[in-house]
């Protein structure tokens, strides 16, 4: 997820400086905090993390992943792991450094105007167009996406039946807190699970499910430099699900949410040449297989976003 401008503890409070210092690094300097943990610039185009807990997916197989990536020729930057070790129980990897700046910060906390500039627009396609060209993997196959217990492709050779199975077993841990909030569930559920396995085969690419503004680095002119943050929703699959999630996940919480969902899901089905229908049950299945990652009830905002999506989502209530 997003990785937020954090300010330095105290050296007192912050024992990594220092065991940066005794590896060889005196510089090192704290420069951000996110779900998966705290980030510190260590200088000649690195950085390392210090992981919060077990990363998602086994270390060597998220460098794999990074690597299978990486050696395609993309107009933009992507993460790669150069080491990884362990101290105390606490994985650090030590990645390539990643230039630019945030394309915009998250609408949680920064107002969206009602139009999407048109910049944003076009790095958005530009990076849509970039992932779907690096093909699917295995090691990406072998991927857990964030939530669930097992990798999303193990038992399946469609990714459309793949996430299917990921809904049933989703809606299985708290269904009874999502249908509180959602009418009919079982009967959505349905339709979206048919939707999901009538969809025809396709390209396996490279999904990154999480393209939110802040993990997206531009330059100065706009364009497109880096995506951080791979992991919550990293797997391979459809190149539609990425723009149907990506629709739907720009603006999350600000006041043109609904528009700007609408928007960029026209925008994508025109320029990438995919089904409205698709990424319509993929917003479905987005919604139904992250509800409960954050919370299981309206206190959570997420939680609250994804019972939105669902009770206006035309696959589920239709």
């Amino acid at each position: 997820m997003e990785i937020v401008p954090n300010t330095e503890a105290s050296p007192a409070a912050d024992p990594w400086p220092r065991y940066f210092a005794d590896r060889g690094h005196p510089g090192a300097r704290r420069v951000g905090a996110g779900v998966e943990g705290v980030v510190y610039a260590l200088g000649a185009g690195r950085v390392a993390k210090v992981w919060n807990g077990r990363p998602p997916a086994a270390p060597e197989l998220t460098r794999q992943v990074y690597a299978d990536i990486a050696r395609h020729r993309l107009p933009f930057a992507t993460p790669e792991i150069h080491e990884i070790e362990e101290h105390e129980g606490v994985v650090v990897t030590y990645e390539r450094e990643l230039p630019g700046a945030s394309l915009r910060g998250d609408s949680a906390h920064e107002d969206y105007e009602r139009e999407i500039p048109a910049p944003h627009r076009e790095a958005l396609l530009t990076v849509l167009r970039g992932l779907a060209s690096v093909p699917g993997t295995d090691a990406m196959r072998r991927l857990t996406v964030q939530g669930d217990d097992r990798p999303l492709w193990l038992g399946h050779d469609r990714f459309q039946d793949a996430l299917a199975a990921l809904v049933l077993r989703a809606v299985a841990r708290h269904g009874a807190a999502l249908s509180a909030h959602v009418p009919d569930l079982g009967a959505g559920v349905e339709r979206t699970l048919s939707a999901l396995r009538s969809l025809p085969d396709g390209p396996v690419t490279v999904i990154h499910g999480d393209l939110v503004p802040p993990n997206i680095h531009t330059d100065a002119a706009g364009r497109p430099v880096a995506l951080l943050d791979f992991g919550f929703c990293t797997t391979a699959g459809d190149p539609a699900f990425e723009a149907a999630v990506t629709a739907a996940i720009w603006d999350m919480y600000g006041s043109y949410a609904e528009e700007h969902t609408e928007e960029l899901t026209r925008l994508f089905a025109h320029e990438l040449g995919y089904a409205r229908a698709a990424l319509t049950a993929y917003q479905a299945a987005y919604a139904l297989t992250t509800y409960d990652v954050f919370g299981t009830d309206d206190g959570d905002g997420h939680f609250r976003w994804c019972v939105r999506q669902l009770r206006r989502n035309a696959v589920f209530r239709a």
